[in-house]
């Protein structure tokens, strides 16, 4: 049974931590359904993280809509929130159409970056019946990748607090923080009524967000704000490496691997290419030569 936006609400006022990780795949979104996830978020971190994009803003639509049908053919329970990107939230009008488009394409909601400038946005998506979450904090498509702790001083606790207000009087049905500090975030979320999601904003958050590669450990560094639960990065180059190997010492692939031929069909092969070998012989032979005209 989907999980859909009203339940997630829910899980606030009965203090059931929600639980979020990045997909961008359908292996990763499968993985995530069958363990329990509350939510599949396909940000467009997808970009720096497995795209090779230097920034997040670079991400396009077309990006999302490829990433966001992928997961969903893995998830069946989870609720699917999608990134719109930089180029999408131009306008109100712009942010309606493109998440028109990624809810066409498998997702059940859409998050979109920034605070009181974007209200006009979430008002618009959420009265055509399209869930918003709102993501406020440090905000990649706006501040790049050099990521800052937002929340440190009186004027940053306010506008961040205002936002946090009007998002949801918006319409938001949700809100990340990130990098905001804890004692901010707790007191943001003790203000609203609808869920807070953390990345970095400690735990007084409503719920918990996550990139996959941090978590499991793929990601070559670890930051402050994650904690790697596995060692992936290490799995795969030990695979990898022994996988080149053993092809190199010809101790992989063996027959075991591999895929045999009855007897029988294999003495008829070897006849016909014998037969077609001696025919290909004897037409080379019959062949004239040519001469080179004197020069």
């Amino acid at each position: 049974m989907k999980l859909s936006k009203n339940e997630l609400i829910k899980y606030k006022s009965v203090h059931r931590k929600i639980t979020m990780v990045t997909g961008y795949d359908f292996p990763c979104a499968s993985i995530a359904d069958e363990c329990g996830i509350d939510v599949v978020l396909v940000g467009d971190s997808v970009g720096t993280n497995v795209l090779g994009y230097t920034e997040t803003s670079q991400v396009t639509m077309e990006d999302m809509l490829h990433h966001v049908r992928a997961v969903a053919r893995g998830v069946k329970r989870a609720f699917i929130l999608a990134d719109l990107p930089a180029e999408a939230i131009v306008s109100p009008e712009d942010s309606l159409y493109n998440a028109e488009k990624i809810l066409e394409n498998g997702a059940d909601g859409v998050k979109i970056e920034g605070g009181v400038e974007i209200t006009g946005h979430v008002a618009l998506m959420t009265r055509h019946n399209i869930p918003v979450c709102g993501h406020i904090g440090y905000t990649p498509q706006k501040m790049g990748n050099k990521a800052v702790v937002q929340g440190k001083d009186l004027i940053q606790a306010q506008k961040l607090i205002e936002s946090a207000l009007s998002l949801e009087k918006a319409g938001a049905f949700m809100i990340v923080l990130e990098l905001v500090t804890q004692e901010l975030a707790g007191e943001i979320s003790g203000m609203l009524t609808i869920p807070t999601i953390g990345i970095g904003a400690g735990p007084l958050c409503d719920g918990q967000v996550q990139v996959i590669n941090d978590i499991a450990g793929l990601s070559p560094r670890t930051f402050k704000h994650a904690h790697a639960f596995a060692n992936v990065r290490g799995e795969y180059s030990q695979a990898i490496s022994e996988y080149i190997k053993e092809v190199r010492e010809g101790v992989f692939p063996t027959e075991k691997n591999a895929f045999g031929l009855e007897p029988e069909v294999l003495k008829e092969i070897k006849g016909w290419v014998g037969n077609s070998s001696e025919a290909a012989s004897g037409q080379a032979a019959d062949t004239p030569g040519t001469c080179q005209a004197d020069s």
